[in-house]
């Protein structure tokens, strides 16, 4: 057997990057985890890097002391730090689960050294989707995705000719409130749209899932990891979040990707690509009777998918003040600051009230971002 595949992951400490570190505790001889990086947990940090005994760990300087790090792992805490480690020579694989636009310069930095990543960050797509992919092609890396949507449309086209594919549909669980009469929604507790019943994730990813943004979301990435235009993207409703994406081809043939609602399935593949192996959890049990409903979304329930679909028709920065505007309101709603059908109220006027541009630069990138983020922080600022 071959070596073990040396990878870094970024944002260890985090849902994704627990979820990987349960397929590396799986193959050891397989994959070597040979750097770490957190954003403030250093007690977690320093756990990680003594079980899997890694060499190399980022941590900022506005994070507390990693006081327990073993000796053999080099810290480095300065401002390049998170970039040297995405970039780190001995790498050939490098996962990217931080949160946040804050992941787009780790993003670049990896596909600039030649380093194949396995992509569990939205913002690098939604901010710099064409930037990201082009660099990418420049220094001959690949972008594994991460999501279990996206990983489930890549499985289903290997060995398949792009011009092929008719049509890719997303599939969405539809969130706590799918249900819900439209006029209770007003009422919507922050403890209610937490509560997901198919996932278990982090606040903003559940959110993201009450109101259907992630979908939005993920329809901007699909259209740059699979290079289609907006009009061959779907998204259908599925409850059971047991079929994770399918894919329609020219001659009507769809191949869809079915496996429990576990993250643990999506990064193993892109993980050990092009091979596989066993999982870290079973599989679907086919002797019992499968829920396999779809629907189409109402966009009246859900009007942050609408307005993520008219960014995504509108194109140029109007996703990433989408993404920027909804961080921003998810933020508010978790501190009870707004009500939750305020959240796409705030979106739609923070794409109204933008002045767009026309660079496509990570610097430009970044500054967009943020005054998006201020734009949509004034808007809260009125309603509340």
């Amino acid at each position: 057997m071959s070596r073990p595949k040396k990878i870094v992951l970024l944002g260890a400490t985090g849902s994704i990057g627990e979820n990987t570190l349960q397929v590396v505790r799986k193959h050891p001889d397989r994959l070597h985890l040979i750097g770490i990086s957190a954003h403030s947990n250093a007690e977690k940090l320093s756990q990680i890097a003594s079980e899997f005994k890694v060499p190399h760990a980022y941590l900022p300087e506005t994070a507390g002391e990693a006081k327990n790090l073993p000796s053999f792992t080099d810290l480095d805490r300065s401002q390049d730090g998170l970039l040297s480690l995405a970039s780190l020579p001995d790498a050939e694989l490098v996962v990217i689960a931080v949160v946040g636009a804050k992941g787009l310069s780790p993003t670049l930095a990896a596909l600039e050294a030649g380093k194949n990543i396995v992509l569990a960050n939205k913002e690098s797509l939604v901010l710099g989707g064409d930037l990201v992919m082009r660099t990418a092609r420049e220094n001959q890396a690949r972008v594994l995705p991460a999501d279990s949507e996206h990983n489930a449309v890549f499985q289903c086209i290997q060995g398949e000719s792009h011009r092929d594919i008719d049509s890719i549909i997303l599939t969405a669980s539809g969130g706590p409130f799918r249900e819900l009469p439209l006029e209770g929604l007003k009422n919507v507790t922050v403890e209610q749209a937490l509560n997901h019943p198919n996932w278990s994730m982090g606040n903003k990813v559940t959110i993201d899932s009450a109101t259907m943004a992630n979908k939005g979301l993920e329809l901007m990435e699909a259209r740059w990891l699979f290079d289609l235009p907006p009009d061959k993207l779907e998204v259908v409703v599925h409850p059971t979040s047991l079929v994770h994406s399918m894919v329609r081809f020219i001659d009507g043939c769809c191949l869809a990707q079915l496996s429990p609602p576990s993250m643990t399935f999506a990064l193993q593949y892109s993980l050990l690509f092009p091979q596989r192996a066993e999982g870290v959890h079973k599989s679907l049990d086919f002797s019992k009777p499968l829920d396999l409903q779809f629907t189409p979304p109402s966009l009246d329930r859900f009007p942050c998918l609408r307005l993520a679909m008219e960014s995504l028709d509108q194109g140029g920065f109007a996703p990433l003040v989408f993404n920027a505007a909804n961080e921003i309101a998810v933020e508010a709603f978790l501190l009870n600051r707004i009500g939750f059908p305020q959240i796409s109220d705030i979106i739609d006027s923070t794409l109204s009230n933008f002045a767009h541009q026309h660079q496509n630069d990570l610097q430009t990138l970044l500054f967009l971002d943020s005054e998006a983020r201020r734009i949509a922080t004034d808007v809260i600022g009125d309603l509340t």
